[in-house]
């Protein structure tokens, strides 16, 4: 308790001078409470605007896919450079440490795997996301699975309102619908479906052909998926373009820890999010950085 003695009335009041209003830089972020802008400035850098997400969630489906057979070996390594991780509560606690204070994208729905039907998913418990101190929940949306449509959506829903309570933000994962493809009208639709709903942060995927009309249609950060493992030089052309045209970062997987050099891809990804390199120089820095 203060002491009573000597207390002095306060005198700088700054009387004349308005209180500074700080904006928050991040899109449709403005009018969201304290805690869920303070977690996503962990993951998006305040500065750049942007983020590089390391994505590990594969073996949640697929199981010891190629490179996340020993996720201490070969992810462990790249965490450093990640902004934020994407990963499954086993994964998080099995094998990532804690010190290393990285921000977590939480696996947070999880069903079926690559063997049946993919899509149909539940969601965790919010407790469990709380003890894990998740940043993001990560919540798959299936738009135009006949089928699960709707019961992502309402995982989507549920997981906004259980996290809003907590001050965790949301992140909607676009599927791509059995009878649907990945392009511009599709990905703008489910990616606002998303945003609709409420979702924080979009992830979907790069499309070559009218991508802007899906980072503009989407009132909320968007953040690209790596997708399929490709040449290198080619996945820094797509991480480029996709920024160039309005995407918030990039939360890929198999294109850095399948990279030939992981530590050195993901470094160049850096660079293209962040610094705005080109992707040539970016693939020269990986080049260099792979010796």
């Amino acid at each position: 308790m203060a002491d009573n003695d000597n207390v002095q009335s306060g005198k700088n009041f700054g009387i004349g001078t308005a209180q500074k209003v700080e904006g928050y830089f991040l899109k449709g972020s403005a009018h969201l409470d304290w805690g869920v802008k303070d977690r996503l400035s962990r993951i998006f850098n305040p500065r750049s605007g942007k983020t590089v997400m390391l994505a590990f969630d594969h073996g949640y489906i697929m199981g010891p896919t190629s490179g996340l057979e020993r996720l201490d070996l070969t992810i462990v390594p790249l965490i450093e450079y990640a902004d934020c991780i994407m990963c499954t509560r086993g994964a998080l606690r099995s094998v990532v440490p804690p010190t290393l204070n990285k921000p977590v994208s939480l696996r947070y729905s999880a069903g079926s795997t690559v063997l049946t039907d993919l899509n149909d998913e539940c969601i965790m418990d919010i407790e469990e996301a709380v003890r894990l101190n998740a940043s993001l929940l990560a919540v798959m949306v299936a738009v135009g699975d006949r089928e699960h449509e709707g019961l992502t959506i309402r995982n989507l829903t549920k997981t906004i309102d259980l996290g809003t309570k907590y001050g965790i933000p949301t992140m909607g994962v676009t599927a791509v619908g059995k009878e649907l493809v990945r392009d511009a009208r599709y990905l703008a639709m489910a990616s606002r479906v998303c945003a609709e709903n409420g979702a924080h942060v979009v992830k979907t995927y790069y499309c070559e052909k009218d991508f802007e009309q899906v980072t503009n249609s989407v009132p909320v950060p968007i953040v690209i998926a790596g997708g399929k493992k490709l040449p290198e030089k080619e996945a820094l052309e797509m991480a480029y373009r996709a920024i160039n045209e309005g995407a918030a970062g990039v939360d890929m997987g198999r294109n850095i820890f399948q990279a030939e050099n992981p530590v050195a891809m993901i470094k160049a990804v850096r660079e293209i999010v962040h610094n705005n390199a080109k992707p040539d120089a970016a693939f020269k820095l990986y080049e260099e950085w792979k010796k």
